[in-house]
């Protein structure tokens, strides 16, 4: 049985067979494919439109194809195109003429729409879970460290003292809106396309509403055009594992720097680090770097389908095979490096003396004086200009803040006090921003313990 057979006289050529053919990537779908094909069947004897006795050997057909996939026993043929007929074949090839029956009241179009949301449905619950580990993770490294005080950056330049909690508890909420992301698309893709046909529906008494009860779908699709032609579930899937890869991208960064000779605030496992084919001292963060690359090879996905899909005409047209390629690859993608990341994780140890020391630069600590200010009845813009200048005094006379006399600091700020000059202090400057949000110990252990009780509770 080939696509070719009846309307053609004459074989495709090689060469368009292999253009033509999908199933060396989309086998992958194999599971879906049966799973909703045995669905189909069952609701066809339900409506008389098959014998309940042909229903059932083509469902034990199934299964037994299903188990030589398996095993490694099955031989897929490019010839069939696409994982669909090859299966069906084979199952033409065990039955006769009952095997030939599976196929009634649907199209491939609207079983690769079906199986590819059987699919996804299942890959967004792994990669969900896959994100809560790398949260645990990172939830980890704050336990841990809890109390250690960083500089914060902006600009990658010391900013103000942050606790390093605080710092990767910024990823945990990041994850965790890729987290809702990637429910929220599962959601929305949770609609049978199976009955829709090539375009237009059956005109067989079809029960969709039982297929999709059985096959886990909240609804049936309401327009067949619609259900068979768009591919809005993928391109948003792509979307969310752009975003995702992106906040792990930045996480990448953030330990490429931290890991380095230059900042030394951390310390990664062996195992998951790499050397120089040259210099023997080297110890790279090639997990971290892989990662950031990689990044780059998602967005890819996502653009290559968007180009797919924004010139066609309703309703199926075959540029859509190309739909599923750069799809896999992204999945593929986000799990590895999931799976590697919090193990990863779970060996850093960060350098609390060295992290301490950077953040313990006076200059951290400039606008907790300008804020100091303001508390005494200073207009923020007037404070930010004082302190401002008394930072340039600082710089041109090589004298730290936190060591200028009080009676040259009144010179440039007559409303200093006395107290003024204990405010350069990181641990009083992270527990100062005691607010919803902010860096002070009591908010983020209080974040930390949050973060915990979601995860103990799933």
């Amino acid at each position: 049985m080939a696509l070719w057979s009846g309307r053609f006289s004459d074989r495709p050529d090689d060469l368009v067979m292999q253009l033509s053919e999908s199933v060396s990537y989309d086998k992958r779908l194999y599971a879906q494919d049966i799973r909703g094909t045995k669905a189909h069947v069952s609701m066809l004897a339900r409506q008389g439109i098959v014998s309940q006795d042909d229903a059932d050997a083509i469902c034990h057909g199934l299964d037994a194809i299903q188990k030589e996939i398996e095993a490694g026993e099955f031989t897929f043929d490019i010839e069939l195109e696409d994982v669909h007929m090859n299966i069906e074949s084979a199952l033409i090839r065990r039955l006769g003429d009952i095997g030939a029956r599976v196929h009634a009241g649907r199209s491939r179009n609207d079983q690769v729409a079906t199986d590819m949301r059987l699919y996804l449905r299942e890959e967004a619950a792994n990669v969900r879970t896959l994100i809560r580990g790398v949260q645990r993770a990172l939830v980890g490294v704050g336990e841990r460290y809890k109390d250690a005080i960083m500089p914060g950056f902006t600009h990658l330049q010391y900013a103000q003292p942050v606790l390093l909690a605080h710092h990767v508890l910024a990823y945990v909420e990041m994850l965790e809106r890729d987290h809702q992301r990637i429910g929220e698309c599962a959601a929305r893709m949770n609609s049978l396309p199976l009955g829709s046909g090539a375009l237009a529906g059956s005109s067989l008494p079809l029960d969709r509403e039982s297929v999709a009860k059985d096959l886990g779908f909240s609804s049936v699709s309401q327009n067949s055009m619609d259900a068979v032609s768009d591919r809005d579930f993928m391109v948003e899937m792509l979307a969310d594992l752009s975003l995702l890869m992106m906040h792990m991208s930045r996480l990448s960064e953030d330990l490429i720097f931290w890991v380095s000779q230059a900042c030394g605030f951390i310390q990664l496992g062996d195992q998951f680090c790499t050397g120089s084919s040259l210099m023997p001292q080297k110890k790279n963060p090639d997990i971290c770097e892989l990662t950031r690359g990689k990044t780059g090879r998602v967005y890819g996905s996502l653009v290559g389908l968007f180009t797919v899909m924004k010139g066609l005409p309703l309703c199926y047209n075959r540029d859509m095979q190309e739909d599923k390629e750069g799809l896999f690859d992204a999945l593929d993608t986000a799990r590895l490096v999931l799976a590697t990341y919090a193990p990863m994780l779970d060996t850093l140890q960060a350098n609390e003396e060295r992290m301490l020391a950077c953040a313990s630069d006076p200059m951290l600590m400039a606008t907790d004086l300008a804020e100091w200010l303001v508390a005494d009845g200073m207009p923020f813009r007037q404070a930010h200009e004082r302190v401002g200048k008394l930072v340039g005094w600082s710089q041109a006379n090589n004298v730290p803040l936190d060591q200028i006399p009080l009676d040259q600091m009144q010179e440039l700020i007559p409303e200093a006090r006395q107290e003024c000059l204990a405010l350069f202090d990181p641990s009083r400057s992270v527990h100062a921003r005691d607010l919803v949000g902010g860096t002070a110990p009591a908010q983020v252990h209080a974040q930390l313990a949050s973060w915990r009780q979601i995860f103990d509770s799933e």
